[in-house]
């Protein structure tokens, strides 16, 4: 797959402090890329370099096909966590300038705004200033101003913060659609349910080194335990429990179902299969539930930080 983004070999220090250890990432064309990593990991000194707000020490940046140069600029967009809007200025005034920054005409400017503001339902915000509205109104603005210049590339570090469920759908989706019409995400957040919804490829730095990067099904395949979440009303629980635990490794299990039965992990032996499992637990009584328990991204980051 082609990559729009590709870091090579990259060191950022900060006198004795590594906050980049030699770190090489590609993000794919059309994705959305998640970019995680615990707190200090080096994130924020990766996307500051992609900005071009700092410079790396060594290693290079290409943006499509071409070495990052202040041209590329107005080819990324970026909503950073700690959001930037001047809280004094009237709304519409603020967006125009900013649009105009990025390298948009007055008058594309205004058309992009215009449309965005419907889009979002926002058009009777143009003359407030950013100090009236409340966190959610004025994460929409920042999010507007950040993708219309229609950037090849967009960077968005916890995008949902400060929005209620309903607004975050609104943006979720929204950055979906931009996703569909061609413009690659880079999405950095601790929200991991986040990622599951949205993400296709995935990057896990820490303590300055990226430990995995891939598609996201890739990634969970290579962290799969080839174990099954089982509910099962026995014939007889008591011959079940003496017999599977000598069969296979099992331990109680928490998921949510409608039905009052025993609940449990079944992990397989090398060379066991799913269908022979099931086989064994239909002899024993009524299956009600027979699943893979797939790593959530959130145990495949929890794991490899803790490891």
């Amino acid at each position: 797959m082609e990559s729009i983004l590709q870091v090579n070999n990259v060191v950022k220090q900060y006198g004795n402090y590594t906050a980049l250890n030699n770190v090489s990432l590609q993000v794919p064309k059309g994705s959305i890329y998640g970019l995680l990593g615990p707190n200090g990991a080096g994130k924020t000194s990766l996307i500051r370099i992609i900005n071009q707000i700092t410079m790396p020490d060594s290693g290079e940046v290409w943006l499509d096909g071409e070495r990052l140069n202040p041209s590329h600029i107005s080819h990324i967009g970026y909503m950073p966590e700690e959001r930037g809007l001047y809280k004094s200025m009237k709304v519409g005034e603020q967006a125009l300038y900013l649009a105009q920054l990025k390298g948009l005409s007055k008058t594309e400017a205004k058309a992009q705004l215009e449309y965005w503001f419907k889009k979002l339902e926002i058009e009777g915000w143009w003359n407030k200033k950013i100090q009236e509205l409340s966190k959610g109104m004025a994460q929409k603005i920042q999010f507007v101003v950040t993708v219309l210049h229609r950037p090849k590339l967009l960077i968005l570090d916890e995008p949902f913060s400060g929005f209620d469920p309903v607004n975050a759908n609104i943006i979720k989706d929204e950055i979906l659609e931009l996703r569909d019409k061609g413009t690659t995400v880079i999405f950095s957040t601790h929200r991991m349910e986040s990622v599951e919804d949205m993400c296709d490829h995935i990057a896990l730095i820490h303590k300055s080194n990226k430990l995995i990067e891939g598609r996201l099904h890739d990634v969970k395949r290579q962290y799969r335990s080839n174990t099954f979440e089982v509910g099962i009303v026995p014939y007889n629980l008591q011959a079940l429990l003496a017999d599977i635990n000598l069969k296979y490794e099992t331990r109680q299990a928490s998921f949510k179902t409608l039905d009052d039965e025993l609940k449990l992990e079944v992990k397989l032996p090398d060379g066991g299969n799913s269908r022979d499992l099931l086989q064994y637990l239909l002899q024993h009584g009524n299956v009600t539930y027979f699943v893979e328990k797939i790593p959530s991204v959130n145990d495949i980051f929890i794991k490899t930080v803790s490891q």
